[in-house]
């Protein structure tokens, strides 16, 4: 298989982003890189009004965050910042193909069994499972 171009690092907010857009550069030094930043949203049953309003709040701390990963790299040129917001097992997929990304990394969450059974798959496998491209899960 071929190196890929275009890889997508997906930044959920976690403390292991930093490591996932690491292993993205390392891994694949020819590649263009851009770290996807999502916010999940809170609640839909809330006035719009307000979800806007935290949610503009939550996009501009994401991109901030986003913006400090970039910028602590060797080579910030090699990485694009996009922020949004939404569920990111739809949202990933969606970027993957209107991008002609070629790969995704994102870091994993350990989550015990009885939290993966009441709440279901984690997001990263969720990811892995409905996109066309290879998905690296850093663990």
């Amino acid at each position: 298989m071929a190196d890929p171009d275009h890889v997508l690092v997906v930044a959920l907010g976690d403390p292991d982003d930093e490591d996932a857009l690491a292993h993205a550069l390392q891994t694949f030094p020819g590649a263009a890189v851009t770290l996807l930043s999502v916010v999940a949203p809170l609640d839909q049953s809330v006035s719009e009004g307000r979800i806007l309003e935290r949610g503009e709040t939550r996009l501009t701390e994401a991109r901030n965050r986003a913006d400090g990963l970039r910028s602590s790299v060797d080579d910030p040129s090699r990485v694009t910042v996009t922020t949004c917001e939404g569920p990111p097992a739809e949202l990933v997929p969606s970027y993957v193909d209107r991008h002609e990304v070629d790969h995704v990394v994102v870091s994993g969450h350990d989550i015990s069994g009885i939290v993966r059974r009441l709440l279901g798959d984690g997001i990263p496998e969720l990811i892995a499972e409905r996109t066309e491209v290879p998905v690296t899960i850093l663990k």
